[in-house]
């Protein structure tokens, strides 16, 4: 049961994912959550970093979708702008959305990988729907409200991991 907390991968942030290396694991899209992964919850635009992050993906011809369990007006107020495809209220970690995010890309499950920094939301519905996971540290330590007791579980949970010596 343990293991479908368990990260295909872990970083410290966005930027350690290059183009690079999603191909030389033959990743064609990516599905990203949005607070804390990509900007702190509170923020409501990209930053000119994360804008750059995000073009060098499209550039290198991967396909990128925001994906976010908040509400529909915070998650386009962000990728509007930016002109990148966004699924809001995903019910993360359910599968569903998660497999219609990957059909509009119109790629496979195996083509795909999910970017997140929650383990019982990202991960945990990134493993459910056989996606490649990849977690990164929250930007910043504090959180929504109703974060805040994820995160408490997700604590427990990492050190359980990391006792067994399956994640560092």
């Amino acid at each position: 049961m343990l293991n479908l907390f368990l990260p295909n991968k872990q970083v410290e942030s966005i930027y350690d994912i290059t183009p690079a290396f999603l191909q030389e694991i033959n990743k064609k899209g990516i599905i990203v959550d949005l607070d804390n992964t990509l900007v702190p919850w509170n923020i409501a635009h990209a930053t000119e970093e994360v804008i750059t992050w995000l073009r060098n993906m499209e550039a290198a011809g991967l396909k990128v979708t925001i994906f976010s369990n908040n509400n529909k007006e915070r998650v386009r107020v962000f990728a509007e702008p930016l002109n990148i495809p966004f699924i809001h209220k995903a019910n993360k970690p359910l599968r569903r959305q998660f497999n219609r995010a990957q059909q509009l890309m119109g790629l496979k499950q195996e083509d795909v990988v999910v970017i997140g920094d929650q383990l019982l939301t990202d991960i945990l519905g990134g493993n459910r729907a056989g996606l490649y996971t990849i977690l990164v540290l929250p930007i910043i330590q504090t959180d929504a409200k109703i974060t805040q007791f994820n995160r408490r579980m997700e604590r427990m949970i990492l050190n359980k991991l990391q006792q067994q010596g399956k994640i560092s």
